[in-house]
């Protein structure tokens, strides 16, 4: 269907003309004498006119008003027919040029995105309450596939799937432009190796399972186990780095809430805001009362925010808590759709659903300013089912896993990371000396221990070997124990695994681990903080620096043991 909001310029420009013939041909003249009359516009009056008729001067001179004041600018809008609708899906009819995943509106405002073009309609997803809609209700062709707002002023909000503020702060002011939520993901050439350190303060992670800058790892395990702490623990731990100013090295954080209730929203970002972390942070949050297809949408939203900081050379962090929501979302979406069912009943290219979102964290290469953006989806298991479908796509597509077990969350063992199963194919690279130097025996003893602690509960005759495994092995699992919201920078964690890994331990009680732990990063920072600091800065531990370090340590352990004996 075609609407004008103007007439055709000719159409208007004749029916003035012929007006003017109609009132100044005097009675009896021949037409062809009127239209040379009204061609050559005489500004003589017309005796044979009628009293009060405009004379040809004034005539021509409203023709040519209307000309000037016509714009010639005509409006096409393709509209079309709601056929049906119900549980958020409208069947539209007559959007014959429509393309797939264009936005279309309804009458009463509502937006919707078309998915499937069929011969006879379109399967339009509605993005809210599809009651205010109703058969037969109009629905116009936008021509734009959805974009948002990103730049610098998204720092510090909150903001829906569609990019609209819902924090109750006003518009978005600041530094922002718009960008498409889904771009192509940057080619082999455009990128380079994984080469900077992610650090995420937590101990088990970034000495066993090193997360690199333009990395995916995905944080996989059964609810109730620690999975968003981890996640949040990460952007807490930006701040010391972010703080410094160095745009270099800072972090600018994305987190992405698919399905989750809103108390639990609200409650993260009191939590970022106690920690002066949410200056740095935009949330990207659909709700579970949220419409499945903006559940959908967001982690493609959130994506478009983090790539603006990674295609203009800075860092960026995204966490997508959680992926398999998203992937349920999708599948509501698709089966309402009639798109055939596969496994699961999941839609065919679910694969392609998560595939072409992760594919859009890289590390971007020098010619392309060098900038990265870090993803850490999050996957939720049942009963530590991770042969599951979404668990193994997800798996296959990223490049390492951080396993989180209820089991060892239920022993106090926190956070719960399976050591054995949790695995970091691409971060060595980018971990720093310093740490590879500390923690390089760290997972073999760990793995050591698990092992030997299995047939131990068997029997009671162990050798001397085997002793000192279960001794020195369950005093590291003690040290790697972290409370939550209190991420350890990166100098602290090589003092605290030096002593762990070098045998300072070994005498303690495993109670005193914790206490011991504490005294000593005190200790340090009072009185050895230029040690520290040269940690720090050096990444890396000289011959000078390890004795320096084994000094402190061999006398504050004396004097450890010496005052609790």
């Amino acid at each position: 269907s075609l609407r004008s909001q103007h007439l055709p310029q000719t159409a208007m420009v004749m029916s003035a003309v012929s007006a003017a013939l109609r009132r100044t041909a005097p009675i009896g003249a021949s037409r062809v004498a009127a239209v040379a009359g009204a061609r050559q516009f005489r500004a003589t009056p017309n005796p044979a006119a009628k009293k009060g008729q405009p004379s040809a001067a004034e005539l021509s001179s409203i023709i040519e008003a209307k000309i000037m004041d016509f714009g010639g600018k005509v409006e096409l809008e393709e509209i079309g027919k709601v056929l049906a609708i119900g549980d958020g899906i409208a069947r539209v009819h007559g959007l014959q040029q429509v393309q797939a995943g264009e936005m279309v509106e309804f009458d009463s405002g509502l937006r919707g995105m078309a998915l499937n073009l069929e011969n006879d309609n379109v399967g339009v997803v509605v993005f809210g309450n599809d009651r205010v809609i109703k058969e037969g209700d109009t629905v116009k062709r936008t021509g734009a596939i959805i974009d948002i707002p990103v730049g610098q002023g998204m720092l510090g909000r909150v903001i829906d799937g569609l990019g609209d503020p819902i924090d109750g702060k006003g518009p978005i002011q600041g530094d922002v432009q718009r960008k498409r939520i889904e771009v192509k993901a940057p080619g082999i050439i455009a990128r380079q190796s994984v080469s900077e350190p992610m650090e995420s303060g937590l101990k088990a992670v970034d000495s066993l399972v090193p997360v690199g800058r333009g990395q995916r790892e995905l944080i996989i395990g059964d609810r109730q186990t620690g999975k968003t702490a981890v996640a949040i623990d990460t952007i807490i731990n930006q701040k010391a780095i972010n703080d410094t100013g160095d745009k270099k090295k800072s972090l600018f954080c994305i987190y992405v809430a698919v399905g989750q209730k809103r108390s639990t929203v609200a409650q993260l970002m009191k939590t970022l805001q106690d920690a002066d972390a949410m200056k740095f942070t935009t949330i990207v949050a659909a709700t579970a009362s949220d419409a499945a297809p903006l559940q959908f949408l967001a982690p493609y939203s959130g994506c478009a925010v983090g790539e603006y900081f990674r295609d203009n050379g800075m860092h960026a962090l995204i966490i997508f808590d959680d992926l398999s929501k998203q992937a349920v979302a999708y599948r509501q979406m698709s089966l309402l759709l009639r798109r055939p069912p596969g496994r699961e009943a999941y839609p065919g290219d679910v694969f392609y659903l998560h595939s072409r979102l992760l594919e859009r964290a890289a590390k971007m290469s020098d010619e392309m300013l060098g900038g990265s953006m870090t993803a850490l989806p999050v996957i939720e298991t049942q009963a530590g089912d991770v042969s599951a479908y979404i668990p193994t796509n997800v798996i296959s597509i990223t490049d390492g896993q951080i396993f989180l077990e209820s089991e060892l969350f239920y022993r106090g063992i926190r956070p719960a990371i399976n050591v054995g199963l949790s695995v970091s194919r691409v971060g060595s690279a980018a971990q720093r000396k310093a740490m590879k130097q500390v923690a390089g025996t760290l997972k073999l003893e760990l793995a050591q221990y698990r092992e030997v602690a299995a047939f131990a509960q068997f029997g009671s005759d162990l050798d001397a070997a085997t002793q000192y495994l279960l001794n020195r092995g369950a005093r590291l699992t003690e040290l790697l124990k972290q409370n939550q919201y209190v991420p350890m920078p990166f100098q602290d964690q090589v003092v605290v695994i030096y002593a762990g890994t070098r045998g300072f331990l070994d005498k303690l009680a495993v109670t005193d681990v914790g206490p011991y732990q504490e005294g000593l990063l005190a200790k340090v920072k009072g009185s050895h903080a230029s040690t520290l600091a040269k940690i720090a800065e050096a990444g890396a531990l000289d011959e000078a620096l390890d004795a320096e370090l084994k000094g402190i340590l061999t006398n504050y352990t004396a004097e450890y043991i010496a005052s609790t004996a």
